[in-house]
């Protein structure tokens, strides 16, 4: 059964979170890619403050297409959250804690996690038009050269994700090859 998550993602919230958790997230979450993670972590080595309170916020690596008439937003699939990684620690170092995409992380990522408490959630790739359908309203509020790369602010009800790796490290792609590998013996 899916936990219901409401955010902000708190330290505690997050805390309670493990590997392979199933959950339905709720709240005010933030879009960016490799592009406006960039432009964020050159405004942070600037000295100046970024376009939105990163204390608790949860970022979604998407890229959403256009919204159709009377869409709130086209599809929103994750991406490989790799090409974030090396923007991630710096992120939750001003206060960032939850981040949504696919794929795994570097180990820098995971260590940066253990530190401050982040966390690390599981969208599927290849739905992005169900997932767009969590999301209830979508404001453009930095970097609106950057088309899909620019940086929202959606609010989203009941999104179906997974923890992938916990704020200890735990990481559910090594725990499920384990669990495949000791079943196959």
């Amino acid at each position: 059964m899916a936990k219901k998550i409401s955010l902000p993602l708190t330290e505690e919230l997050a805390k309670t979170l493990k590997a392979g958790d199933e959950v339905l997230l709720t709240g005010t979450i933030y879009t960016s890619r490799d592009a406006g993670h960039k432009r964020m972590c050159e405004t942070l080595a600037k000295g100046e403050e970024l376009p939105f309170d990163p204390k608790d916020a949860t970022i979604y690596y998407v890229g959403p297409t256009p919204a159709k008439p009377g869409q709130v937003i086209g599809s929103a699939g994750p991406t490989t959250s790799g090409r974030m990684d090396a923007y991630a620690p710096t992120m939750m170092r001003v206060g960032a804690r939850g981040m949504i995409g696919k794929g795994a992380r570097l180990p820098e990522v995971i260590e940066a996690m253990k530190k401050y408490s982040g966390v690390y959630f599981g969208a599927i790739g290849g739905a992005g038009a169900l997932l767009a359908k969590c999301i209830k309203s979508a404001e453009l509020i930095a970097y609106e050269d950057l088309g899909a790369e620019a940086l929202r602010k959606l609010y989203v009800e009941d999104m179906p994700l997974v923890v992938i790796i916990d704020s200890e490290g735990n990481n559910l792609y090594e725990k499920g090859r384990e669990a495949y590998l000791s079943d196959r013996k």
